[in-house]
């Protein structure tokens, strides 16, 4: 049987995590880090299920019914993995919003989901617009800070069953999230996440690193993100497995965890790799029990050599994206693996390269990747009320990447570039339009070009070059500033230039290959 054939028109998240908890109520499923306090908390598949239902019949009190969009602006917590799967059960949708964004990035994308309430920390609540609060949606708190007041959703849930009141009926295609992702587009767009993405991605994911109740899988991603959510959250419930989460990265704090809690499984990416090489060697950094940290892209020959003699401990390379939900090419959970290529299509996709006409090109050849799917099953559903932009996106089942690569003869697939225009910065994605937009509503600026440039820890940092309008001045540092108000200070520009003109081609786009090295 195939991970496909296991999704059926029932299939949906409530019901595997309902199954996890019947099979061992008193397994440790969440252990919570707070790295800046220094205090772990443990809670029970049992614990956690009764917390969520009580949420849950919070929510479904205050009038919330399937379909309806509720945020989640929380950082990593506890309470974001109870109230998540509490929105989950009742059939509403969530809505992931990362805490870093500011208030003008939240009001927008608050905007465009519909949602009818936010879920936060009573600090968090302080990042609302004021528009946001004046629109009428219902701000909800929770946290060691909520109080007892009505906005409270430990208050209230205190009065409120451990079992859930009513089951609302869910399929396996009922959404059950929009996802904010950058993209390569000025603005972002909502990617939509079925139960059965989340179901088909937890036993991907579950088949990737030979899986099993007895793993327990580190990670301190952001919890907003796809990489925390659809590649260890969900598969510790499909193994039934133990999720240790982290409230934030800390170089000095990480592997001491990891050692510490006995994982088994940790995620990682460059910046997580890089900064820990950097530490002070620890006698004890090899005495872990990691069999595999699941890595994602980009790091030298070298440096991946270095890491995996310092700590005794093999990267299993990946590759995918939110549109693909999980690692859709990967090294093998045992066997071969062809370091620096990321690895074989997975069970459930199909690969090809295709030139610009969308020719097929043959093994060897650098060419577009893309990736076969099925929507709303091993692909997302599409993004939220934007049908043109998915149909650009899948065509016939598949999904083009805007990423280049080759693959060989034996189907290993070798990473050239990311889409053009997307910038990683410390492991979070930055549209360059996003920023350019932003900079070309400053009175004094006539064009903008924003470009990523190669850095050996934060993977790339943000360069932003201006020209003026005729006669007009303006400061560095003033632009910065502008940036700083309105963006999450991972999109702000580490660099600003402003210069006569903007190199173009041909047809007249900015040429910013040649940008990227002045």
């Amino acid at each position: 049987m195939t991970i496909r054939d296991e999704i059926h028109s029932r299939t949906n998240l409530r019901d595997i995590w309902e199954d996890a908890v019947n099979a061992a109520p008193e397994r440790s499923f969440l252990i919570f880090e707070d790295v800046c306090a220094g205090v772990r908390v443990e809670r029970s598949y049992r614990q956690t299920d009764e917390q969520v239902n009580r949420y849950a019949n919070v929510l479904l009190k205050l009038g919330f019914r399937s379909g309806d969009r509720i945020a989640l602006y929380l950082p990593n917590s506890i309470e974001f993995i109870e109230c998540f799967l509490a929105i989950a059960k009742i059939g509403a949708v969530i809505v992931p919003l990362d805490t870093k964004g500011t208030s003008f990035e939240l009001a927008g994308l608050i905007d465009a989901s519909g949602a009818r309430a936010v879920i936060c920390t009573r600090g968090c609540s302080l990042t609302l617009d004021e528009a946001v609060l004046a629109s009428g949606v219902q701000v909800l708190l929770v946290g060691s800070d909520a109080g007892e007041e009505e906005s409270s959703l430990p208050a209230l849930s205190r009065s409120c069953s451990p079992q859930l009141d009513y089951d609302p009926q869910l399929e396996a295609l009922s959404l059950l999230e929009i996802m904010f992702t950058s993209g390569t587009t000025a603005s972002p767009k909502g990617v939509m996440i079925t139960h059965a993405n989340a179901v088909f991605s937890g036993k991907y994911v579950n088949w990737e690193l030979a899986m099993t109740s007895d793993d327990r899988y580190a990670t301190s991603m952001v919890a907003s993100h796809v990489n925390f959510q659809l590649s260890a959250f969900i598969p510790v419930i499909t193994a039934g497995a133990t999720l240790i989460l982290l409230s934030r990265y800390s170089a000095h704090r990480f592997w001491k965890s990891v050692c510490q809690t006995r994982a088994t499984l940790v995620q990682g990416m460059a910046l997580i790799v890089m900064t820990m090489l950097a530490q002070p060697v620890d006698p004890e950094e090899q005495n872990h029990c990691v069999r595999q940290m699941h890595y994602f892209l980009m790091l030298s020959d070298e440096d991946k050599e270095r890491f995996e003699k310092r700590f005794a401990v093999p990267l299993l390379n990946n590759y995918g994206s939110t549109e693909t939900l999980v690692g859709v090419v990967t090294d093998p959970p045992v066997g071969e693996r062809r370091w620096p290529s990321v690895g074989q299509v997975g069970p459930g996709y199909e690969l090809k390269i295709c030139d610009e006409s969308g020719a097929e090109v043959a093994q060897g050849h650098n060419g577009e990747i893309r990736i076969r799917g099925e929507m709303g099953i091993s692909l997302m559903q599409g993004y939220w009320q934007c049908p043109d932009a998915t149909g650009e996106a899948v065509t016939d089942g598949w999904y083009h990447t805007g990423d280049w690569g080759y693959v060989d003869p034996d189907g290993w697939l070798f990473f050239v570039d990311r889409r053009h225009d997307l910038i990683k910065r410390n492991g979070e994605s930055v549209a360059s339009g996003e920023i350019e937009n932003l900079l070309r509503q400053i009175p004094e600026v006539s064009d903008a070009a924003v470009v990523g440039v190669r850095h050996p820890i934060r993977g790339q940092d943000i360069h932003a070059f201006l020209t003026l309008h005729p006669g007009k001045e303006l400061s560095p540092d003033s632009v910065l500033e502008f940036c700083r108000q309105r963006l999450s200070s991972f999109k702000v520009p580490n660099e600003v230039r402003i210069v006569d003109e903007l190199p173009r081609g041909e047809y007249g786009k900015v040429n910013k290959e040649l940008l990227k090295t002045l």
